[in-house]
């Protein structure tokens, strides 16, 4: 198995039952590189699962987007970064000073710990009409850029965005600005493809590591496959060859 294509894969661990999410942990581990804990089961477990997620030999990403005051956020990261989760988020929206305090936060941390953080930009459920609905002026892709370039300038790691606005980003922002990509469904014809969800922008595991994503989050297409380690070896492999030398040389050749 391709290691770096391994650790770029993180799985979402959504479910509510502790036993079950130990299960997951026990058969995936060593076949994904990070697992994502998101607001279901921390609600629901709290640091007993990251507990037990690290004693399985797993990594973690927590996924709580915290969205509040920044004096509330920084002391949120400060308690994130005490479990010694390998990454975690905060909205971007939240704002410069929000993210700028988050970081300044997590850079006095002692031994090497420090997490990656990574601020959220738009949510890969939300489109162009939602967004207008809300009251945005800006189409999914221009808020997904500005909030990126906040983010970047505040000290944030990286961002969370969907696929379709990966290559502006990279683009935009260059190759050491961390991209975690959700929303990630597999191709037409697929044994384990997802027919219908609430992710409006996605693309496949390919099209997301071509684009520029660093991390793939992926739930559902593993988690409802007959096989599921099977599955994720498969993703593991697609994003092996979507990181060629072959591959990376073509699309560099294209945008020229």
């Amino acid at each position: 198995m391709n290691e770096d294509a391994r650790k770029r894969l993180i799985f979402a661990l959504d479910t509510s039952s502790l036993s079950d999410a130990f299960k997951w942990v026990e058969l995936l581990s060593g076949r994904v590189g990070l697992f994502k804990v998101g607001k279901e089961a921390f609600t629901s477990f709290g640091p007993e699962l990251l507990k037990g997620i690290k004693e399985r030999g797993g990594g973690i990403f927590l996924d709580l987007k915290f969205h509040d005051i920044p004096n509330t956020v920084s002391a949120a990261a400060l308690a994130a970064a005490s479990w010694e989760v390998d990454m975690f988020n905060v909205h971007a929206a939240g704002g410069s000073e929000m993210m700028r305090r988050t970081a300044d936060a997590i850079k006095g941390i002692p031994g090497g710990k420090k997490p990656i953080v990574l601020a959220v930009t738009v949510l890969t459920s939300l489109d162009d009409n939602d967004l207008k609905e809300i009251g945005y002026r800006y189409s999914t892709a221009e808020l997904a850029l500005n909030l990126a370039g906040l983010a970047r300038k505040s000290g944030m790691d990286g961002v969370v965005a969907s696929a379709w606005e990966v290559s502006a980003i990279r683009k935009q922002y260059g190759k050491d600005f961390i991209i975690v990509t959700p929303g990630i469904r597999l191709a037409e014809g697929a044994e384990n493809k997802i027919t219908s969800d609430d992710q409006k922008r996605t693309l496949t595991p390919a099209e997301a590591i071509s684009r520029g994503a660093d991390y793939l989050v992926v739930g559902r297409p593993i988690r409802t496959a007959r096989d599921p380690g099977k599955a994720a070896d498969s993703i593991v492999e697609e994003i092996s060859q979507a990181l060629s030398p072959a591959v990376m040389d073509g699309k560099k050749a294209e945008k020229s």
